[in-house]
């Protein structure tokens, strides 16, 4: 679905925004009406404003109490409860900018509707004065292509139909992709790529998207494992039920692209996103614990556990991004639980040892309602990840550390990139919020957008 706003015109309702215990403005008045009707002005609490014909002629909507309103990103999301019908703001509540209010809006319009249902034709918002109407949009659709893949089933979403996905996603904003597949991947150079994927009935690809020619390099490298069972270490049924969703760090990855190029972002930039596309599958030619794999790099690597794929395929990829010396290299990726465990689902861990960098980035986060948190390199833990009987171990023992490990691991890949940060994201929305429905969901991008003027400047 795409987002959108309504049309300025003479019919729109207006709708106040109000603070728990905020005095009603002069115009927004209306008798007793919104005392009997017990408006209280809590979180997402509506009164409809009646006219004198019996009809709507605005509405009051609640935020709740203004201490506790980081609770909530998305504010405006509840307003999709009011009825069909163009509205405007017709006040600006302290404490919230534009931007959050109307992005707020827009996520809430999000439906998953591909299996069942129809999305409802529901209210629809005149973009407020002072915002960017395009960029809203075009943030909005970024996101909402994230969704949508994240949402869809391996089943209908495999590497090839995420190569294709990539494919549409290139044709409409003019860059170029290029896919290397199957017995392809050895010839080239990508065993660690096709040793997890050569078990699936769907061959593994690398796919290389590229857009813009001139000024600094940004290179994105999203882990794309379609559906992962663990492998030959199977995961339990209750692990491997949200397992479409272990190529969020590609929808990440390709709902940022759009949100670059759509908003003028990449404009002056040149731009890559590599995305690894495989099934972690079980069949007689499955990569095994106890394997030792060779990697583009050249770095040897003992497998521990096949589960712990994400970070196999992610290597070979950094390795090839990192070749072209790109001024920023970043990884998104739904790559360990330790990093749940840690952190929860709604903040994702970052790491980047480059410290204005990362400023940027926290700072972008919180600015952008797009939340993220520092996490170190820790370079005494380098000695876990390293076994003795091969350069690097994919998955150490003792399950401590388990997501500064990962990081550590893959930072040996990105060696020549001026700088680089990796995100250990969940792409998954567990209990639905406001602007969060249940399901798949974008996490770092709008960061991400949000920093990169500061540090490609």
């Amino acid at each position: 679905m795409t987002p959108e706003f309504a049309t300025d015109s003479e019919t729109t309702r207006p709708l106040w925004l109000l603070w728990s215990g905020q005095d009603l403005p002069a115009e927004a008045k209306a008798g007793a009406w919104p005392d009997a009707s017990g408006f209280t002005a809590k979180a997402g609490q509506i009164c409809l404003l009646p006219s004198e014909d019996g009809g709507v002629r605005g509405a009051l909507m609640g935020l709740g109490d203004r201490n506790s309103s980081g609770r909530d990103r998305f504010q405006l999301a509840r307003a999709h409860a009011l009825p069909k019908g163009d509205w405007h703001l017709a006040n600006q509540p302290d404490g919230l900018t534009p931007d959050q209010l109307t992005l707020g809006w827009l996520l809430g319009q999000y439906r998953f509707t591909r299996y069942a249902g129809v999305a409802p034709q529901g209210p629809r918002l005149v973009c407020p004065q002072g915002v960017d109407m395009d960029r809203m949009l075009a943030i909005a659709a970024g996101e909402f292509l994230t969704r949508d893949l994240i949402n869809t089933p391996a089943s209908d979403l495999g590497p090839d139909k995420l190569e294709a996905a990539a494919r549409a996603l290139c044709n409409d904003l003019g860059g170029k992709i290029e896919v290397t597949t199957g017995t392809a991947l050895l010839k080239n150079n990508f065993p660690l790529i096709h040793a997890v994927g050569r078990a699936s009935a769907t061959e593994p690809r690398l796919l290389d998207i590229r857009i813009g020619d001139t000024g600094p390099m940004l290179t994105i490298v999203g882990k794309g494992v379609c559906y992962d069972t663990g492998g030959l270490n199977l995961k339990p049924g209750a692990s491997m039920g949200l397992m479409k969703k272990d190529m969020g760090g590609a929808a990440t990855a390709l709902g940022l692209l759009k949100m670059l190029v759509k908003t003028g972002a990449a404009a002056n930039i040149r731009l890559r996103v590599l995305i690894p596309a495989v099934e972690n599958s079980v069949a007689g030619n499955a990569f095994r614990p106890g394997d030792i794999l060779a990697s583009r790099k050249g770095l040897s690597v003992e497998v521990n556990n096949t589960d712990a794929e994400g970070r196999l395929v992610l290597a070979d990829a950094l390795t090839y991004g990192a070749e072209e010396n790109p001024d920023l290299m970043i990884s998104l990726a739904t790559l360990t639980g330790a990093a749940r465990v840690a952190l929860g689902p709604d903040v994702p861990p970052f790491y980047c040892d480059d410290d204005a960098t990362a400023t940027a980035l926290q700072s972008a986060a919180m600015q952008a309602d797009d939340p993220l948190w520092r996490m170190p390199f820790w370079e005494p833990y380098e000695g876990l990840i390293e076994p003795g009987i091969a350069d690097l171990d994919n998955a150490p023992s003792g399950g401590m550390a388990g997501s500064i490990t990962a990081a550590l691991f893959l930072k040996r890949f990105a060696d020549g990139a001026g700088r680089y940060a990796h995100l250990d994201i969940y792409g998954w929305q567990p209990t639905a919020a406001p602007g969060r429905p249940k399901g798949g969901v974008g996490q770092g991008s709008r960061a991400i957008l949000a920093a990169l003027p500061a540090i490609l400047s």
